[in-house]
């Protein structure tokens, strides 16, 4: 984060005999505050709100006062949201355990105080007034405070603090961790906050709401030994940015992404805030290596023949950035994380968590410690309120059949282009919510140009966006934004043109003119027009939905419930000043979709297939949770009996998937073994690295010693933030100092003893043998492969209950 810097005088310093400030020239309150707390003892402060403003104004001397050996309390009220978040973030993350915040907490009283205490060896001040923790109060603002001198006004100064005092024992509550990140997470906007004027007389680049929460959260997961984390965070939030703030305190950065118009964004973004020039670009045309920040598509870099010393050693860059996220789970993102061992990963991405089964949080081992979703980013008044309109379509796609849940373009083209009656449909809306500037997400080119087409013919300015553009209506993107920016043209139907990279702040209606097969990607195309924009006080969606495959899906994404369930939606709800209106054919629809849905054993053998496909092969245990939509693994979960991890090797007997190796071990004590390891309890990951220690590359250990696991179990713990499951551990330091003794006492007490079983055994100095009769499959390919593939299924599954549990607290 970069370094905060004291702010320069407001103003002409106050007459040092005046004890009046109204906040007029040289009455200003700040200048006096700060010529005395800097050398305070003990400061206290009782506002009734903090903004992030204020803060920053008096950060400065409350560092140098901590300095000095002061301790700082902030006692602030949170009534109409008036007190941001993130002001609270940046005294925790720069002043740590020196700072004590507490809320004001009695339902019976309102709370506006303004006092500021600032304490002394043998006396104290008190700053008493209107001005409440904001840079406008402190500053020019016609604000009235007076200062009190205890030795001057002892018995004023003392009916002050003690009543202070029993407000601080009686009726405030200690914001620790836990507390605070609850106040974030349900922290809605005021309507009463308004943007406030700079108080330096210089545009300093620094993080910002969000952006100070994400920071503190990355810095604590660091601190934890996390070598890893994801960024989830709503487009528009400012997530780039938010990457080169943290990026700071390393020397060499590489940023990732799959076009290179966002590189150079990202570029712009990381020369600002870290103040160098010394960047450059590994792309198809240039390859630069020599430089302390680098800008790499992933098309190129992701190339095995650059993937190689003579062009980067595996350690050359300390922190790599990965945007979109959620493309990491390609073969060529996988072939960067796995050649490059920087001192920190951080991938950034807007999109939720395995909607598409796409698992990219376990990537990260769930390592996930900030997150900000597209309802919060509204609610925190970061974009803007939305006006959803589900329109009822009475295209019939019945006679279509999607594959892997997408349909053919053209099968599309056939009930979309001669389609007069929908065009004026949508016409019809499109003109009713009076849109100044718009933009249609089509299915096809063909069906981009005929929109276009039909909208010109009307009289409204239309052009089509698409890769390789050579129709009529057709237009480069950036010259078609540019148009549309400045008024020339009102409507851009686009395919595959806008989800991720170039963002249209003046958009005011966005419209889904097509099947919602992907919800990565409608939330990514609704993310398009909520972005901030003078005189836009709401975006408008025009969905218009027909009975195609994944038709309800989109009725639980607006549900704010983002993990939306197989089958199971609740009531709408929908962030604060935004709309949510569904025709009631639609709901009727929605109503039979989920009464034809098919049962979860055919939705299994279905993603089975897809991900088959998917990945040009048959997949593993872990590939298919990897890669699993998020609503079908959860039916699963529900229901083991129908759960294919639970009874892998049966579901590819039923499935005529098993291979003669496989085929020779039903049956069999291997087979029981297998589905033993598949069973047993993992409330606590102890059991993992005692696994761990039994395998080797090709073959199992017929048995394994204490000192075989001890450096295992070290390794193990050492590893993320795995350490937090041991019992009594309260930080990576601590763990740090645990003696081998420590780790032998639990290694014996928690996992060995409960991995014994018909298959493993203690025996004198040797912790676990393996049974006779599992001897002849130690060194069977078939045995070893499955074990291994179960053990890191069920470590990424831990990882993710884990995740879970705490993202709910």
């Amino acid at each position: 984060m970069a370094e905060h810097t004291v702010q320069k005088t407001l103003g002409k310093t106050a007459n040092k005999n005046s004890a009046v400030f109204t906040g007029d020239a040289g009455k200003q309150l700040f200048p006096a505050l700060r010529k005395l707390a800097i050398k305070a003892a003990r400061i206290e402060i009782m506002v009734a709100y903090t903004r992030e403003s204020g803060v920053r104004l008096i950060l400065p001397v409350l560092l140098e006062a901590v300095k000095n050996g002061a301790a700082v309390t902030l006692l602030t009220g949170t009534n109409f949201n008036l007190t941001e978040p993130q002001a609270l973030y940046l005294l925790r993350y720069y002043l740590g355990d020196k700072v004590e915040l507490r809320f004001y907490k009695d339902e019976s009283r309102n709370f506006h105080p303004k006092a500021y205490f600032l304490h002394f060896d043998m006396h104290s001040y008190l700053f008493v007034g209107s001005s409440n923790l904001s840079a406008s109060a402190l500053g020019g603002a016609v604000e009235w405070n007076y200062r009190l001198d205890s030795r001057d006004n002892p018995q004023e100064y003392q009916e002050f603090y003690q009543t202070f005092q029993h407000i601080y024992d009686n009726h405030s509550i200690l914001v620790d961790e836990d507390k605070l990140c609850q106040y974030a997470r349900h922290w809605q906007k005021s309507p009463l906050l308004s943007a406030e004027t700079k108080v330096a007389d210089h545009a300093e680049i620094q993080p910002r709401g969000a952006q100070i929460e994400a920071l503190y959260y990355l810095d604590k997961t660091r601190s934890e030994g996390a070598d890893k984390a994801i960024i989830h965070a709503a487009t528009g939030t400012g997530k780039t940015y938010l990457a080169a703030f943290d990026s700071v305190p390393y020397a060499k950065v590489l940023f990732i992404a799959h076009r290179e118009e966002i590189l150079r964004q990202a570029a712009v973004a990381f020369q600002h805030v870290r103040g160098s020039a010394d960047y450059g670009f590994f792309t198809g045309k240039i390859k630069q290596t020599d430089k302390k920040m680098l800008f790499a598509s992933v098309e190129t870099l992701g190339q095995e023949k650059y993937l190689h010393p003579d062009y980067f050693a595996t350690d050359c860059f300390d922190y790599i950035v990965i945007d979109e996220f959620h493309h990491a789970v390609s073969s060529q993102y996988q072939n960067i994380l796995r050649y490059f061992q920087p001192k920190f990963l951080l991938g950034l991405t807007a999109t939720t968590e395995r909607l598409d089964g796409r698992n990219i949080y376990a990537l990260c081992d769930y390592n996930v410690p900030f997150e900000l979703s597209l309802f919060e980013a509204i609610n925190r008044g970061m974009l803007v309120p939305f006006r959803y309109y589900g329109i009822y379509d009475d295209t019939d796609y019945k006679s279509l059949r999607p594959v892997a849940g997408t349909y053919a373009a053209g099968d599309l083209n056939c009930i979309y282009l001669d389609n007069i009656r929908r065009m004026k449909n949508i016409l019809s809306h499109y003109r009713k919510y009076r849109s100044q500037r718009a933009l249609g997400f089509c299915a096809t080119r063909e069906h981009a140009e005929s929109m276009a087409d039909f909208f010109v013919k009307q009289g409204i300015k239309a052009a089509a966006v698409y890769s390789n553009a050579q129709g009529k209506y057709a237009e480069e993107r950036s010259k078609a934004v540019e148009r549309l920016n400045a008024g020339d043209l009102q409507v851009i139907f686009a395919v595959d043109m806008f989800n991720e990279g170039i963002d249209i702040p003046a958009l005011d209606m966005v419209m889904f003119l097509r099947p919602t097969e992907s919800p990565t990607v409608f939330m990514q195309q609704f993310g398009r027009g909520l972005r901030l924009y003078p005189g836009k006080e709401y975006l408008v969606v025009l969905d218009f939905i027909g009975n195609y495959h994944n038709a309800g899906l989109v009725k639980g994404l607006l549900c704010g419930e983002e993990r939306a369930s197989y089958g199971e939606h609740d009531a709408l709800a929908a962030p604060a000043n935004c709309y949510v209106d569904f025709d009631l054919r639609l709901l009727d629809l929605f109503a039979q979709m989920e009464k034809g849905r098919q049962p979860l054993r055919a939705a299994i053998r279905e993603e089975y297939y897809r991900i088959k496909q998917l990945l040009g092969k048959r997949p593993s245990r872990m590939e298919l949770f990897a890669n699993m939509t998020v609503s079908v693994y959860e039916q699963c979960l529900k229901h083991p009996k129908e759960s294919p991890f639970k009874h892998y090797l049966m579901l590819l007997a039923e499935l005529n998937e098993l291979t003669p190796a496989e085929q020779a071990i039903q049956g069999t004590v291997a087979e029981e073994f297998l589905q033993e390891m598949m069973n047993t309890a993992m409330t606590k990951v102890y059991k993992m690295p005692v696994l761990l220690a039994l395998q080797e590359k090709r073959r199992l250990k017929a048995g394994i010693t204490y000192a075989d696991i001890l450096p295992v179990w070290k390794q193990f713990f050492a590893h993320g933030r795995n350490w937090q499951d041991l019992p009594h551990v309260g930080s990576f330091q601590d763990y740090q100092k645990l003696t081998d003794s420590w780790h032998l006492t639990k290694i014996k007490k928690m996992p060995v003893q409960f991995l014994q079983s018909a298959f493993l055994q203690s025996r004198g100095e040797w912790a676990l043998v393996f049974c006779e009769a599992m001897e002849p499959y130690l060194d069977n390919e078939v045995v070893v492969t499955h074990f291994q593939d179960i053990v890191e299924y069920r470590a990424k599954d831990y990882y993710r209950r884990r995740y879970l549990i705490q993202a709910e607290k």
